[in-house]
């Protein structure tokens, strides 16, 4: 026995199980704290690419799906529409695409699509993120005497055209976004993917 009646032995025993105990509750602790940062199911199934069936929308039709918790619209694009866009630019604040990360290089053209009928656009206005409302007729509104088809924002009035481009006077001071996509086969958009960004 070693001076003043400490026990060394013991007190190495016992300062050893508890470090392995306090390592072990530290271990018991550190777990759940590491997994919370882990994506949820439902957060990784909302950023997950979106399919959308295209095959039934007819000319001059559009359907809404969802992407990464936004809307996005498809819509089909009728001939006489697709000849308006190349009468609009005069009334379009950016209407050769100015700024570039409003769509993918693919989209960078007059149509702002990879196919001329087929438009693919987020459904959230630019201005302060309503929905704006479709309205693909070529006639007079209210809110435009010579409409040609495209997307008004009920909130604030902005004013998108078959392409998504702002008009002048809107609120809005960019085009509605083209969100990356590509097709799976003819009839198949799929919303989150693309092959030059893959």
């Amino acid at each position: 026995m070693s001076q003043d009646g400490v026990n060394k032995a013991r007190r190495t025993l016992l300062v050893g199980a508890t470090a392995g105990v306090g390592a072990v509750g530290a271990g018991f602790l550190a777990v759940p704290f590491v997994k919370s940062w882990m994506p949820s199911e439902k957060a990784k199934a909302a950023g997950a690419p979106a399919k959308v069936d295209i095959s039934k929308i007819e000319p001059g039709a559009m359907l809404t799906a969802e992407w990464r918790g936004k809307p996005v619209y498809v819509a089909r694009r009728t001939e006489e529409t697709l000849k308006n866009l190349e009468t609009l630019a005069g009334r379009l604040k950016d209407p050769e695409n100015g700024n570039k990360a409003q769509q993918p290089e693919y989209a960078d053209n007059l149509y702002r699509s990879r196919k001329s009928d087929v438009i693919v656009l987020l459904g959230v206005c630019t201005h302060l993120g309503c929905a704006p409302k479709y309205f693909p007729e070529v006639k007079p509104e209210p809110f435009d005497p010579n409409w040609q088809g495209g997307w008004f924002c009920p909130c604030h009035g902005s004013r998108f055209d078959l392409s998504g481009r702002v008009f002048n006077g809107s609120p809005a001071s960019d085009n509605l976004i083209v969100p990356p996509y590509s097709y799976e086969g003819e009839n198949v958009v799929v919303v989150g993917v693309d092959e030059e960004n893959a």
